[in-house]
């Protein structure tokens, strides 16, 4: 799930976030995983670019990391090529991404700590990783408002909180097991 670090970097690099877009078949429905993380958009369903990269930081929305795939780079294939490249960029020697939402990928602790840190220094990206709560209004599609909740335990307020942890994006998977 640490994978959606680069997707949120490359999302923020890219798109603007108060934009609003309409999401797309395929984005809604290509995440066959079960128990995906999601926060379950529906084909046709509005959103801002910040309502999907605070879903993608916060949630783990599997379904809005193709959304923001296709709205930066036109499709989820061109989108894996950037990632990779930023990931070159950045000196990651043992990374190589699959997707957008890192089911599942492979890169080190290392690597991940260079994509870490460069998001860090995004303004626009540390919004959303210091987010503690956010709220998703009703939408076209969607009566109700959605509840978005940082799990990260170690900022201030958190179960385990530690002095100086400002933010971050936390994830599972069966493949990694937990990651932060």
């Amino acid at each position: 799930s640490i994978t959606k670090i680069m997707t949120g970097l490359l999302g923020c690099e890219n798109l603007d976030p108060s934009a609003k877009f309409t999401m797309t078949e395929s984005a809604a429905r290509s995440i066959t995983e079960s128990n995906s993380s999601s926060i379950y958009a529906d084909t046709g369903e509005e959103f801002t670019i910040e309502q999907a990269l605070m879903a993608v930081m916060l949630q783990s929305a599997n379904e809005m990391t193709l959304a923001i795939a296709e709205l930066t780079s036109g499709s989820t294939k061109k989108f894996v090529e950037q990632m990779n490249l930023k990931a070159r960029q950045l000196g990651c020697t043992n990374t190589h991404f699959n997707n957008p939402n890192g089911l599942p990928d492979d890169t080190t602790a290392s690597d991940m700590a260079k994509i870490a840190r460069a998001a860090w220094f995004n303004f626009t990206f540390r919004k959303f990783v210091t987010t503690g709560y956010y709220e998703i209004p009703p939408t076209n599609k969607f009566a109700e408002t959605r509840y978005l909740l940082n799990h990260h335990k170690m900022m201030s307020g958190q179960t385990y909180a530690y002095d100086g942890v400002l933010g971050g994006k936390t994830g599972y998977t069966e493949a990694a097991g937990n990651t932060l």
